[in-house]
């Protein structure tokens, strides 16, 4: 394996310390606002599972395993999941956009509204086209000549990290949405989509193991692609749970209390 003997300096480290600091001063703050303007206090589990989220891909940029990634494939794999499954589900439970829309004025949040009603984020947010970003993003990073460019380009590297998590993020809310959305579609057909990402992404690894990515050794291989399918099936099977105890509590009748606004 190529190792790449240009890391982060210090100061593109301490941005990026910076930019997760100010993701979760951002959300707290939130959260006080909130608090301030509505009697139902906002859930310090969703607080914690937001900070929980940022600091999964924290760990993924800066650190001891964000450096072993650079060289070894079992810690990029087990970057992956803390980046492209983990930090997903766990931010996606914090509803962040939900809690500022709360403490937006009205007139803004109006606006965030009709720009989510946007064609390119109905586009973004659709199952099928977010499964793609996804899981065919992944089959692109392994199976071409990606993987080893981004080990030696530390721009390349942030950016392919990043579009991990933003595709793995779209994905789980068009699947398990906690959060508001202008359009939600079927369990039905979220089931059928979430079964086909699901297998596509237990392929991937089964086929990572036999033809290990470009710089990799085999036995580097068999151990990032059995870390990836089996810590993969603990990450779904949390997304089917959640999945399947939202579609259940859907078929209950719903007592109406009245319009529920953001704003």
């Amino acid at each position: 394996m190529h190792t790449n003997n240009h890391l982060p300096e210090p100061i593109l480290w301490l941005q990026l310390i910076a930019v997760c600091m100010i993701a979760i001063g951002l959300y707290l703050i939130a959260m006080v606002i909130s608090n301030s303007r509505f009697r139902k206090s906002w859930s310090i589990w969703k607080t914690l599972s937001f900070c929980i989220g940022v600091v999964f891909i924290f760990s993924a940029f800066i650190g001891p395993l964000a450096m072993k990634a650079h060289s070894d494939f079992y810690p990029h794999m087990t970057n992956h999941l803390l980046l492209g499954m983990l930090a997903p589900i766990f931010i996606a439970f914090a509803s962040p956009v939900t809690l500022f829309l709360r403490v937006l004025d009205v007139k803004t949040a109006r606006r965030v509204i009709e720009w989510m009603k946007s064609w390119p984020m109905l586009l973004l947010t659709h199952p099928l086209v977010a499964a793609l970003l996804s899981v065919g993003g992944l089959w692109i990073l392994y199976t071409s000549s990606l993987y080893a460019l981004m080990q030696q380009n530390v721009l390349l590297h942030m950016f392919v990290h990043v579009h991990v998590f933003i595709a793995s993020y779209l994905f789980t809310i068009s699947i398990i949405s906690f959060d508001y959305l202008p359009h939600q579609w079927s369990f039905r057909f979220r089931s059928i989509v979430l079964l086909l990402a699901l297998a596509a992404h237990g392929i991937l690894s089964k086929y990572l193991y036999a033809h290990p990515p470009e710089g990799v050794s085999r036995i580097d291989a068999e151990k990032g692609s059995m870390l990836m399918y089996y810590g993969g099936d603990a990450s779904e099977i949390l997304i089917i749970l959640i999945f399947c105890t939202q579609w259940y509590k859907s078929t209950k009748p719903r007592v109406s209390t009245g319009t529920h606004s953001f704003v």
